[in-house]
């Protein structure tokens, strides 16, 4: 028999740290007191192959109810992922093949359960169920909501004022995401307040299917290098399986504007600490919230290790005794592609955005001509950021 804890001081955190809007609140917060186990969904989906700590907040959320005693659901959005949710896109979002989304994967389990426990955790695939919907059930899923209520989210809206395509298979999202409620028999729903919209419409379609509409709880979005949401889309995000080093200075490079944020929503760092670290002045409260970041993925000892390294790299100007080397078949190669092939960068975009940033340097001198073509008829040493370095060769 599971222990359901319940902690009037722990749940009201759960309630409140980081999260932006509950329905019900009241509701959900009763629930808990009562010391019902519940069902807690949360499916997200692989777009991209690493999930990175923007994603991990509402992650940790779901811990935070799987260490009360609660049953916790985590969907790999296969069939989702597909159709791709277009909830903060300006643009159309195209969708990927079947081939593409398996490949990104692959891994999210592990990855996931870096923060969940595996042993207590259901998971699934929702190309489970979704696979299995004829065109009949979707119509009747379809027909409880209009399209004036899809017309009125914001982004769509503009979009469509602005004359720009909004297709079909984006209106199929939410049914699909709030079809996996079903499926699950959720009692609760998590995610971002980007996705308000398809978490109101898993309500819809549960009490169609005679079940009691799921509380849903909205964590707030994590602002990535960028300043924008953090997202794989736009490149400016900190991975949970970004190496120490890369953890470490890439909490580095945030904007002191967010980093009270960083604390409340990347660490468990009490709230009382948050604010006596933030009175250190910039430079002391950035060490510390790295470190902080680090340690919750790896340990305290390996955080200490890098915060040493960032010292002696960026402060010192001492490079890595120890430096990759790469081998490229090619005599010339342009700085964007050079960025990619040797993974510094997980996108073109990302590469322009580190070189417009003025974060890639080859042998000591700063790059910012996004068309440069570099030359490889002697090693070089590329360096993106403070501590990030590989030498490279033709072969």
């Amino acid at each position: 028999m599971v222990k359901i804890i319940t902690d009037k001081e722990k749940i009201d955190e759960l309630l409140t740290r980081g999260v932006a809007e509950v329905i019900n609140k009241e509701h959900l917060r009763n629930l808990l007191l009562s010391g019902k186990r519940l069902r807690i969904k949360l499916g997200i989906d692989p777009t991209s192959s690493h999930i990175h700590i923007g994603r991990a907040v509402v992650l940790w959320k779901l811990r935070a109810f799987q260490e009360l005693g609660h049953e916790v659901i985590f969907i790999v959005g296969d069939a989702t992922g597909v159709i791709g949710d277009t909830s903060d896109k300006e643009a159309e979002r195209p969708m990927l093949s079947e081939k593409e989304v398996k490949k990104n994967a692959k891994t999210y389990l592990d990855q996931a359960f870096k923060i969940i426990d595996k042993k207590k955790t259901e998971t699934h695939y929702n190309s489970e169920w979704l696979s299995q919907l004829g065109f009949l059930e979707l119509a009747k899923i379809a027909n409880l909501f209009g399209l004036h209520e899809f017309e009125a989210r914001e982004n769509i809206s503009r979009r469509m004022r602005a004359g720009k395509r909004v297709s079909y298979h984006e209106l199929m999202y939410p049914l699909m995401q709030g079809y996996d409620s079903v499926a699950v028999k959720a009692d609760v729903e998590l995610g971002g307040t980007d996705q308000r919209f398809n978490l109101l419409t898993g309500r819809e379609i549960q009490r169609a299917y005679s079940q009691a509409p799921q509380d849903i709880l909205m964590t707030e979005l994590l602002e990535g290098s960028d300043g924008r949401k953090m997202s794989s889309s736009w490149g400016n995000v900190i991975n949970i399986t970004d190496e120490p080093g890369d953890m470490f200075g890439k909490v580095m490079s945030i904007g002191d504007e967010f980093m009270k944020r960083y604390f409340l929503l990347a660490t468990d760092v009490s709230l009382q600490n948050i604010s006596l670290m933030l009175k250190k002045g910039p430079r002391d409260a950035k060490f510390a919230l790295a470190g902080e970041v680090v340690a919750r993925y790896y340990g305290e000892k390996k955080a200490e290790q890098a915060k040493r390294e960032f010292e002696n790299t960026f402060s010192k100007g001492i490079k890595p005794t120890e430096i990759e080397r790469m081998a490229i078949r090619k005599k010339e190669i342009g700085l964007i592609d050079l960025l990619v092939e040797t993974k510094m960068a997980s996108s073109k975009s990302e590469a322009r955005r580190l070189i417009e940033q003025g974060a890639v340097r080859i042998d000591d001198k700063k790059k910012i001509d996004v068309s440069e073509l570099i030359s490889l008829e002697k090693e070089i040493l590329l360096q993106v950021g403070p501590r990030r370095f590989i030498r490279i060769t033709s072969s």
